[in-house]
C-alpha cells in the first residue's frame, strides 16, 4: 500500500498537503477551517488555499474537487481531485463505499462494549419537530440509513469525569453521522455545541462566542473528531494515509487521570 510522504513544506496550505500527484492530494485540515466558502466576506476557506497554491495548475487545466467534506471544526485528512476525470472516479468509490474512513473522537463517558455498531436512520429534526438549529440531524425511523462501526481504543478518567477515545467508521455518509449516532448512545463528542450537554451551547456560541459557561460545559473550543485515517485503491494501486492526533487533542488526552490500559475498564 501506497502510503503518506513527505511533502516539501511551504508557505499557506502547502505545509498540511501529506501527499500529492498528477490525480489528486490529500490535506491534514486543521481545526476550525472551512472547507467552502459561505459568503463573499466569509474568513478565509480550504477552497481559496487551495486555489492560491494550486494557481500555476489551475490555469492549465486542473480543476478542484473535493472528494470528501469535513465539518469546519473537524480536523484531518481530505481528499481532494485534481482534474474533472479524477473527481468523476473518486466520486463513485466513495459513492460505493470503496474510500475507507476511520475517525477519532473523544467522547463523555465510557461505551458499555468495547466494539459497537449503531445503525440508525438520520434526517433534519426540523422535519419531523421545531428545532432551532436548522442543520442539526437526529434519529428518526423517516430517516435516511446511517450506519457506524465504532471502538473504544481507550478509556480514562479527566477532571473527575470518564471519557473514551473511540474510533468511528462511517458505513454512509450522512450529515453529522457520527456526532449524532454518539450523542444517540449516551456519549457525545467532548466540545459538540449542537449534540452535546445542552443544544443551547451552539445558540449561545454564535451570540457570544467562548465563555466560560461553554467551556465548562464542553470542555473543548470545538469537537472532539478528527478524521485519522484514510485507504483505497485507485487505478490499481493501494493508498493508505495517516493523520495523528492534533495538539489540542493530545492535550485533552494529556490531562488524563488514573488513565486505564487501552480497551480496558
Amino acid at each position: 500500500m501506497k502510503s503518506a510522504v513527505p511533502h516539501s513544506p511551504s508557505r499557506g496550505i502547502g505545509s498540511s498537503i501529506v501527499y500529492e500527484d498528477d490525480r489528486f492530494l490529500v490535506i491534514d485540515k486543521p481545526a476550525n477551517l472551512l472547507v467552502h466558502p459561505t459568503g463573499p466576506r466569509g474568513p478565509d476557506t480550504l477552497w481559496q488555499e487551495l486555489n492560491r497554491f494550486l494557481a500555476f495548475e489551475i490555469v492549465n487545466g486542473a480543476r478542484i474537487s473535493f472528494v470528501n467534506r469535513l465539518d469546519r471544526e473537524t480536523s484531518g485528512l481530505v481528499l481532494v481531485a485534481k482534474s474533472s476525470v479524477a473527481a468523476r472516479k473518486l466520486g463513485l468509490m466513495i459513492a460505493q463505499h470503496r474510500i475507507h474512513k476511520v475517525y477519532t473522537a473523544i467522547v463523555f463517558g465510557w461505551p458499555v462494549e468495547e466494539k459497537f455498531i449503531v445503525d440508525q436512520p438520520l434526517l433534519r429534526q426540523g422535519t419531523v419537530e421545531p428545532s432551532r438549529i436548522w442543520l442539526r440531524q437526529a434519529v428518526h425511523p423517516d430517516g435516511y440509513p446511517a450506519r457506524t462501526s465504532f471502538r473504544v481504543s481507550q478509556r480514562f478518567e479527566s477532571r473527575g469525569q470518564p471519557f473514551a477515545l473511540v474510533e468511528a467508521e462511517p458505513k454512509t455518509g450522512r450529515t453529522h453521522q457520527i456526532r449524532v449516532h454518539l450523542a444517540h448512545t449516551g456519549h457525545p463528542v467532548v466540545g459538540d455545541n449542537i449534540y452535546g450537554p445542552d443544544e443551547n451551547c451552539y445558540l449561545e456560541f454564535i451570540e457570544s462566542d467562548w465563555t466560560p459557561a461553554l467551556e465548562a460545559k464542553l470542555l473543548l473550543r470545538r469537537q472532539a473528531l478528527h478524521a485519522s485515517h484514510l485507504s483505497f485503491e485507485f487505478e490499481g494501486t493501494s493508498f493508505g494515509f495517516s493523520s495523528p492526533l492534533p495538539p489540542d487533542l493530545k492535550n485533552f488526552l494529556a490531562c488524563e487521570e488514573n488513565s486505564s490500559t487501552p480497551g480496558s475498564r
